[in-house]
């Protein structure tokens, strides 16, 4: 064994100890060594989307372990791509480039499910539903259980990140479930786009069409991609009258409504307007604690609310991200063996907050997570009732409008239900208890946390 090789050797064996089984299997194990040189250890993986998910989530992590067992030898990791090499390449079968045929529980292989496969963890059952993507969920379930019939075509919108994708493969997921036999065809628009190429340049038009319009499901991921593009977009206007035909059912996905989409024929909108137009929105609060909590379910260590609040109040673009952050932290938590923060989450997630960009505090988002904190209910942040329990927490709530947001002693009294010398008793009687009591400041240190500000910009001064 090589020099290169017994150092990835060790440094596998620390990894598969610290990191959560599903994590290492699925991410570190499908690596391979390939050289060491000048301090820098190559290692291979065997597609693009493969390298970028583990340069962006687990490099560092990769390379504190291949320095603890190479005595500091090795100062960089270089990852490649490079499927030949790959134990993902080696013990996989080659997967089928556009259609997925037969029992989901099977799933494709390991390549395939970061190629055009379909991916096996994209089902209805880790699709965490919320108000902002409720009716995609209900429309695609529908799909699953009637294609063809129930909404066809179906053209599913919004950002990116947000489980268009897993939405759209779910539906495989269903109709695979009920007929193991469905042809279900999985691609996105730019990949389509090469294929047709290719096979005009091939000569294998033929051979083209039979594989798109033979689909009982046919799945588009970024339909937006052909837009100018006016002889793809004559191929599939005709595979797509085939299909909807013979009653198959056709999926597709796009960053931005129909309507926005510029250089898409008119016939193709026409069509497209047929079936079902659903959008899905960014996830709210709830939502997004929601996927946060399920995203670590299987983790061995388990982020506190607190932490996974900081993540949900300051991640909020997309679902992706969301992931993202909680694989990172978890897998630094395992690694590091140390207890997390928020201090400790704001510098290790730094890259993925934009604290200038931060949506603005609102009163609810205020008086919403103190009521959560003191274990209240939202009413009683504008209830009438004056026992302490209540009281407390309110002229908290009150003082943090007041010094987190924008808004004006008026406003603040509105929002409440109280009268402005209420507001003022309550800015002014918070700050001095802080100063002599300090299970109530850092109390209070602790919400403000929640609410992903910074503790220490909290200015500890009467807001009259």
């Amino acid at each position: 064994m090589e020099l290169h090789e017994e150092i990835w050797s060790a440094a596998l064996a620390r990894l598969k100890t610290s990191l959560d089984g599903d994590v290492y299997s699925r991410w570190i194990a499908v690596i391979s060594p390939v050289s060491l040189r000048d301090g820098v250890l190559a290692v291979a993986v065997d597609n693009e989307m493969l390298k970028m998910w583990v340069e962006n989530n687990y490099l560092p992590y990769i390379l504190d372990a291949a320095r603890i067992d190479s005595a500091e030898r090795v100062s960089a990791i270089e990852i490649t791509v490079d499927s030949s090499r790959t134990p993902a390449a080696q013990e996989a079968p080659e997967p089928e480039p556009a259609a997925a045929r037969g029992r989901p529980g099977a799933g494709p292989s390991r390549t395939s499910r970061f190629g055009n496969g379909i991916n096996p963890n994209y089902t209805f059952a880790d699709f965490i539903i919320g108000p902002s993507n409720s009716f995609a969920h209900a429309a695609s379930a529908a799909v699953a259980s009637n294609p063809g019939n129930a909404y066809n075509p179906l053209f599913i919108y919004g950002d990116t990140g947000l489980g268009k994708t897993h939405l759209m493969q779910a539906v495989a997921h269903g109709v695979l479930s009920q007929n193991p036999d469905a042809v279900v065809c999985y691609i996105t628009s730019e990949a389509l786009l090469n294929d047709f190429i290719d096979s005009i340049r091939n000569n294998m038009m033929a051979d083209f069409r039979r594989r798109y319009r033979n689909a009982d499901v046919l799945l588009i991921d970024d339909i937006h991609f052909l837009a100018d593009k006016d002889t793809m977009q004559e191929e599939f206007f005709h595979t797509f009258n085939t299909l909807q035909n013979a009653h198959k059912q056709i999926i597709m996905t796009s960053d931005r409504p129909l309507n926005k989409i510029q250089g898409l024929e008119a016939r193709l909108v026409s069509r497209f307007q047929q079936g079902l137009i659903t959008s899905i929105e960014r996830p709210g609060f709830e939502t997004r604690m929601a996927i946060l909590r399920y995203k670590q379910r299987n983790a061995t260590i388990h982020l506190a609310d607190p932490l996974l609040t900081f993540i949900a109040e300051n991640i909020t673009s997309n679902v992706r991200q969301l992931e993202g952050a909680i694989t990172r932290s978890v897998c630094y938590a395992s690694l590091a063996r140390q207890e997390l923060t928020v201090d400790v989450l704001r510098n290790l997630l730094k890259d993925m907050i934009d604290f200038e960009k931060r949506p603005e505090l609102t009163f609810l988002d205020i008086q919403r997570v103190v009521a959560d904190d003191y274990d209240l209910r939202l009413t009683d942040m504008t209830s009438k009732e004056r026992p302490q329990s209540v009281a407390l927490p309110r002229q908290i709530a009150m003082f943090l409008c007041r010094t987190l947001t924008n808004g004006s002693l008026p406003e603040i009294a509105a929002a409440f239900e109280k009268t402005h010398a209420t507001i003022v008793h309550a800015c002014k009687t918070i700050p001095g208890r802080m100063e002599t009591d300090r299970e109530l400041k850092r109390r209070v240190e602790v919400i403000v946390e929640k609410l992903g500000r910074d503790p220490s910009s909290l200015l500890l001064t009467s807001a009259g």
